[in-house]
């Protein structure tokens, strides 16, 4: 796999027609602190007649949009010329704050933003299609978040003791191990007659790996009187805001949210449960789920990667800052 240095360098060629030429080490590195060599490798480079700084990220935990214009600003008031800053994913929403902020990026292969130099491509956008090669199913995501959510980590999981717990039949554990293997998560094997699947690197990097296959569990949401059903019926895991308001500072919905599976739901529906066309005083918003939203034992609340997932592509900032805070607390 190529480094990112690398990418940089033919995915320039290929968007600018820059001839690929070798970096240079900046000289004046040393002079940085150690938390932003630390943090960055910096190259120099001519891009289009002028002298830029390339600021790659070392670190596959990205730090807070904040943190990164500041730290870039620094670097640039010491080179005296602009700094790019060079990742190999960012969210949208995320590569939005930073054109907000003016910060110069690259993702190779998929943006390219200076405005120093008058340049916003952003037609290199990696949009997924969401057909079956370009997401993981439904099944499979439930099952990969759960393995790389357990403590202690173990790099090979038995498949059928997961999928005994969600309830998943030997077809459903097919299709898993194919998906997973064609993705290059993890790699099968037997022991005697049961099916295990290895995975070589660590949780966070592993859910980065898989994050583009990775969909919002969530299929839609209706509105229901939720003290009306017999208490049998009623969801008790809090999804949504609701959730990020139990991880995060912000401030809790006015009306609670719940997740569903799609056998909870169905239960409901034939215990006569209506929706309704607008949220009312004694309502609660459900979200309709893809797969069972229990899949850490124990909590009343989505696990953190799923909610992640499901609020990944909202705009409000404070949600954003707040998912920030989330992040800080994955057990890795």
């Amino acid at each position: 796999m190529p480094t990112l240095d690398t990418a940089v360098q033919r995915y320039l060629h290929e968007v600018l027609g820059v001839p690929v030429q070798e970096f240079r080490p900046w000289v004046r590195e040393s002079e940085l602190p150690y938390f932003l060599r630390d943090a960055f490798q910096f190259h120099e480079l001519d891009l289009l007649g002028q002298p830029v700084l390339l600021a790659i990220d070392r670190k596959t935990d990205k730090p807070l949009l904040g943190e990164i214009r500041i730290q870039l600003n620094k670097v640039r008031t010491l080179a005296g010329q602009p700094v790019i800053y060079v990742t190999g994913a960012l969210a949208s929403y995320e590569r939005r704050r930073l054109i907000e902020q003016k910060v110069p990026f690259i993702v190779p292969g998929n943006q390219l933003y200076l405005p120093d130099l008058g340049i916003d491509l952003r037609e290199y956008f990696r949009q997924r299609s969401p057909n079956r090669e370009a997401t993981l199913s439904p099944s499979t995501q439930a099952m990969l978040i759960t393995a790389i959510l357990r403590r202690p980590w173990h790099t090979e999981w038995q498949l059928s003791i997961v999928a005994t717990e969600l309830g998943y039949t030997p077809m459903t554990l097919s299709r898993v191990i194919k998906e997973l293997t064609a993705a290059d998560i993890a790699t099968p094997y037997t022991v005697g007659r049961s099916r295990w699947l290895r995975m070589e690197r660590l949780p966070q990097q592993i859910w980065e790996q898989a994050r583009p296959l990775l969909r919002s569990p969530v299929k839609r949401t209706v509105w229901v009187h939720h003290a009306e059903l017999p208490i049998a019926f009623q969801p008790k895991l809090l999804a949504g805001l609701s959730a990020l308001a139990s991880y995060s500072m912000l401030a809790a919905p006015q009306w609670p949210i719940y997740a569903l599976s799609p056998a909870q739901w169905k239960a409901a529906t034939q215990a006569g449960i209506e929706e309704l066309p607008e949220p009312t005083p004694s309502a609660c918003e459900w979200q309709l789920w893809s797969y069972s939203p229990a899949l850490l034992p124990g909590t009343n609340s989505v696990d953190p990667l799923s909610l992640i997932l499901s609020l990944q592509d909202n705009s409000d900032e404070r949600i954003q800052l707040a998912l920030d805070e989330l992040k800080e607390q994955l057990p890795w």
